[in-house]
């Protein structure tokens, strides 16, 4: 019998390896219309890119990229904002079907 404690984490960014399967994955998650849950998912892609490029890329330091991106952070429009533009995606807004 396999224990859970031996069972590996599941680590998302292992398979953010395409922009079509990063808007996937922003698109669900978005839904759920949690900014802790948002924050924690900019990091998965974050860490598949490299964390040190996308700081770079968005104006922030890596240690602040990490603060900001942490699963129980509230993080400002303007940080979610510079994150996106450096992993290349945008945030849009679709019309809700009655």
């Amino acid at each position: 019998m396999v224990s859970i404690k031996s069972m590996p984490e599941f680590d998302a960014a292992r398979y953010l390896n395409s922009e079509t399967s990063i808007a996937a994955y922003l698109t669900d998650i978005l839904q759920a219309n949690d900014a802790a849950l948002l924050a924690a998912a900019l990091g998965d892609i974050a860490r598949a890119r490299g964390m040190t490029e996308i700081a770079k890329s968005a104006g922030i330091t890596r240690e602040a990229l990490y603060k900001a991106l942490r699963p129980d952070s509230a993080p400002r429009f303007d940080t979610v904002n510079r994150v996106c533009a450096a992993l290349g995606v945008r945030l849009v807004a679709q019309a809700i079907q009655p």
